[in-house]
């Protein structure tokens, strides 16, 4: 059946682009590589990441979750970057997921590791992919989705210019029961992430 809207990208839209390497103020976002597999590995062992992205990882799962990443950005379902400091430390990760180029939409998903957590590094690295996603890949919307309960990731996407737009009532099923999730949502139309934040 025709669609009488056009496409906001056309399928082929992220997987003609090398996946970039991104200044971060003071950080960067880089391509996730082998190499990596520990932390990852130590990530999901943390008791707070596990419980806002309710899952946990041996060693071949933390492995494979690394190495899957180039197939993501080709097949055009997911891209993800390792958050580094100056010196290329993993300091967290932050990642589009559910994207639909064609409606031109995806949700952004990010954790920091315990030790570089209080440093504004998530919503550094927020404004960075935000800027990305919209002036390079030409995305119109991002989201942001969390526990109400998760007052953190509410702080992180608020400070990056993400407005809140309302709960998703128990939305997303957690290890103690349903919980109810903030949405917040930042478009290609709002002002600049990096003026007059704190």
């Amino acid at each position: 059946m025709p669609t009488l809207v056009a496409d906001v990208l056309k399928p082929g839209s992220l997987a003609a682009l090398t996946q970039p390497t991104l200044p971060a103020e003071g950080l960067t976002l880089r391509p996730w590589r082998l190499a990596d597999q520990p932390v990852v590995l130590a990530a999901y062992s943390d008791p707070a990441i596990q419980r806002w992205h309710c899952r946990t990882m041996d060693d071949d799962e933390a492995a494979a979750w690394v190495a899957a990443w180039p197939e993501r950005w080709s097949t055009e379902t997911r891209a993800g970057w390792a958050v580094t400091t100056d010196g290329d430390e993993v300091a967290g990760q932050i990642s589009l997921r559910n994207l639909q180029l064609i409606d031109g939409q995806a949700e952004v998903s990010y954790w920091v590791l315990p030790a570089f957590r209080g440093r504004r590094i998530a919503p550094r690295a927020l404004e960075a992919l935000a800027g990305w996603a919209f002036g390079t890949l030409g995305l119109h919307r991002l989201e942001v989705r969390h526990s109400v309960e998760n007052t953190a990731s509410c702080r992180v996407a608020t400070v990056a210019g993400f407005a809140a737009e309302g709960v998703q009532r128990k939305s997303l099923l957690h290890l103690d029961g349903w919980h109810d999730m903030h949405v917040h949502a930042r478009l290609d139309t709002d002002a600049d992430a990096d003026t007059d934040r704190d």
